[in-house]
Parts: structure tokens; C-alpha cells; sequence
């Protein structure tokens, strides 16, 4: 039985030519993308799955099933222009409501390079990536070790397996069915370049950023990536460009690559700000979240230049402390330039709650008291 969608709107008298965006999904990058927009005087409308998440907490927001799409194309109407905050949506529904007009950025047509691991390896077939191929049974593999990846659904490690064999494959495939079967690449480090394009065409990248990972999980990043000479750097950003130009992506989408030696290999794509892009609400001149904004807007995009030499980033995870507003107190005083980013979501163990930021000139200082400021937050480390 199809339910209604439920609306929540506050107060908001003002009547002007200003657009309404919608955003689908209501975690932690729809809510950091209010400020920009409140910024902008562009009205946000979230649909959210619970009053209670991070975005819903202080935005207009609908609840509704983004997978109905009886309950999407209602949200749609009350918008001008339609995005994402996440790939879960089915493409099915995206199409169905492009079919009824609504204006949807990034389109069915690209997004789906973010939700099929195996159409996105086919589409950048003619950019460097390692050798990938779908197979249904582990006989069909051709060497290991290897990496089999979901062909949609996974995400921060999940639905992603290192194989050594053919019964270790043949187990994974027994749980999710055909895989993407990747070849293993011994890279030497992971980095990820953000890039935005409007409608016409115009386009622009942040500096590349290191990914340092722990179980799949991004916990930490650096920008600009401190080992990336520049040339390699001027080559990862202008990988990001032809693929975005490639695809017709209209947005912000953070393309991610494996550095081998002189080598990059395109890993994945995500469709919307990033976790590694968080940086820049500091960082750069531009945010990523309003650089999203004047992308699917159209608007002239903004400068990416970055607001002090070097940028680090930390996620604050989940751990069994669950009191995060006491820590403020001891770091704050210790460091007066952390600036800190808390999704007020429920505290769970290795769940992404919050993120630091600090800038400055001397990596080595900076990752140091990022990592002490998620330590001391977890509760690892007590002053």
C-alpha cells in the first residue's frame, strides 16, 4: 500500500525567485550542505528516511521511502532541481521521475557509474584501471590474488573482498552472486581528486587528496597529497576532468585512484561531496558542498584554491564514549585552530559520527594533533 509521504517544513515566510533543492537523503552531506545553501538563500528540502537524521535535524525535510516512486515524484514537485546524497536510490526511480519532467543532477545517465561497479569499469575502459572482468563461478577467474567487488551496494569497504583463492572467491559469490573480479594492484598509496562540472560544460578540481584507510574505511586524509609530485598531480586532476567530462557529470563527484610508482588506476567513482572532500570546508575558498550547489544550479563555479598550504582531515568514529561534547574542552584549549564537524548522529562503534579539520604548514605536526584529537575522542588516549 503506497504511504504518503509525511512533510516537515518550518517557518519560512520568504517568497522570492530563489530555487529549491532537493536533496535525497538526509545524513551528514545533506547537513553540510545547509550552511552554503542558507548562504546562497537557495531553500533546501531534504527526504529523509527518519525525522531524527543528521540533515533532518535542521533542514525542511520530507520522510518517505526514497525507493517508492509514488513518494520521490511527490518530493520532486515541491523542488526545482533534484540531487543526491547517497547512491542507494534505484536507478529505475531516478528514470521514472526524469520521465515526468523532474530535473535531476547528476542524471540516470551518469549516476549509474556510481551504483554498477561493472557498467563503470566498461565505461572507462579507455582510462587506466586494472583489469576487471564479471564473473558468475570462481573458474571463471584468471589469476589471484584478486579483488571482488559487489557489483552495486557496497560502500566504506563494504561489499569488497581480497581473494588468495579459488574457494575463497567461490564463498563470496555464494553470498552476493556475480562479482566485478578486479586485478590486484600493489599500489603505493590511495588518492582521491574532487572534481565539479555545471550543464555547460565549465569545470574545476581541488587538489588531489591522500586516503589513508583502515579496514576500507577512510579515517584520515591529507591535501594536497604529500608524496604526488606536481606533475603527477596535474595528470590525476586532468584524469578527473576527462572523466567528467566523459560521463557528462553534472555535480560534484570524487573520482578515486591507486598511485603506483608513475602509475594511477581509476578505483571508483562517487557522484556527490565526499568524504574526502571535507577538507575543504575549511580548506578551500570553495567547499565542495557549494560547489555542488552552483554546479547542478548552473551557477558560475567557485575557486578551489586552497585557504593555507596544506589541509588534514580526521573522521571521528564511533567507539564505546559516547559523551562527544565534553572532549571540546581539552582539545579546544590544546588546539584553538581544530575545527570541528559533529553529525549528531547516534554514537556506534566504527560508525563515522564527526570529522576534525586543521590547516596549517608542517604535515607531520598537523596529522599528529588530528590524530590525537580522534584518539582522544574515542577515549584511546585520556589527556
Amino acid at each position: 500500500m503506497f504511504m504518503p509521504a509525511t512533510l516537515f517544513i518550518y517557518d519560512n515566510p520568504v517568497s522570492n525567485s530563489f530555487p529549491t533543492v532537493g536533496i535525497i537523503g538526509a545524513g551528514q552531506l545533506a547537513r553540510m550542505s545547509v550552511a552554503p545553501a542558507l548562504d546562497l538563500g537557495i531553500n533546501l528540502l531534504l527526504l529523509a528516511q527518519d525525522s531524527r537524521d543528521s540533515g533532518a535535524q535542521i533542514a525542511n525535510h520530507v520522510v518517505g521511502n526514497y525507493e517508492n516512486v509514488e513518494t520521490v515524484l511527490e518530493f520532486a514537485k515541491k523542488c526545482d532541481i533534484v540531487t543526491f546524497e547517497h547512491e542507494l536510490i534505484p536507478l529505475s526511480v531516478i528514470k521514472s521521475i526524469e520521465a515526468q519532467g523532474v530535473i535531476v543532477r547528476p542524471s540516470s545517465a551518469a549516476f549509474i557509474f556510481s551504483q554498477n561497479k561493472a557498467e563503470m569499469r566498461k565505461r572507462l575502459s579507455k582510462f587506466p584501471g586494472p583489469k576487471s572482468e564479471v564473473i558468475n563461478t570462481a573458474s571463471e577467474a584468471s589469476a589471484f590474488p584478486a579483488i571482488a567487488k559487489a557489483i552495486s551496494g557496497g560502500y566504506d569497504g563494504r561489499g569488497v573482498w581480497k581473494v588468495n583463492s579459488a574457494q575463497e572467491l567461490t564463498k563470496v559469490i555464494e553470498q552476493v552472486g556475480k562479482v566485478l573480479l578486479e586485478e590486484f594492484v600493489e599500489f603505493d598509496y590511495e588518492i582521491a581528486v574532487m572534481v565539479a562540472r555545471s550543464p555547460h560544460g565549465q569545470a574545476s578540481t581541488w587538489a588531489p587528496t591522500l586516503t589513508i584507510q583502515v579496514d576500507g574505511i577512510c579515517t584520515m586524509t591529507v591535501t594536497p597529497a604529500p608524496q604526488l609530485n606536481s606533475e603527477m598531480s596535474a595528470k590525476a586532476q586532468r584524469l578527473a576532468l576527462d572523466i567528467a567530462q566523459d560521463i557528462g557529470v553534472v555535480g560534484v563527484m570524487a573520482v578515486e585512484m591507486f598511485v603506483k610508482g608513475d602509475q594511477l588506476f581509476i578505483n571508483e567513482l562517487a557522484m556527490r561531496p565526499h568524504n574526502s572532500g571535507h577538507w575543504s570546508i575549511e580548506g578551500s575558498l570553495t567547499s565542495q558542498f557549494e560547489q555542488h550547489l552552483r554546479a547542478i544550479l548552473d551557477l558560475p563555479l567557485g575557486d578551489t584554491a586552497m585557504t593555507a598550504p596544506i589541509a588534514v582531515m580526521g573522521n571521528i568514529l564511533g567507539s564505546t564514549k559516547t559523551d562527544m561534547y565534553r572532549p571540546y574542552l581539552h582539545l579546544m584549549a590544546r588546539n584553538p585552530r581544530l575545527k570541528f564537524h559533529h553529525y549528531k548522529k547516534d554514537v556506534r562503534p566504527g560508525r563515522k559520527i564527526g570529522h576534525v579539520n586543521l590547516l596549517g604548514d608542517d604535515a607531520v605536526e598537523l596529522i599528529h594533533e588530528v590524530r590525537h584529537a580522534l584518539d582522544y575522542m574515542s577515549g584511546e588516549v585520556n589527556e
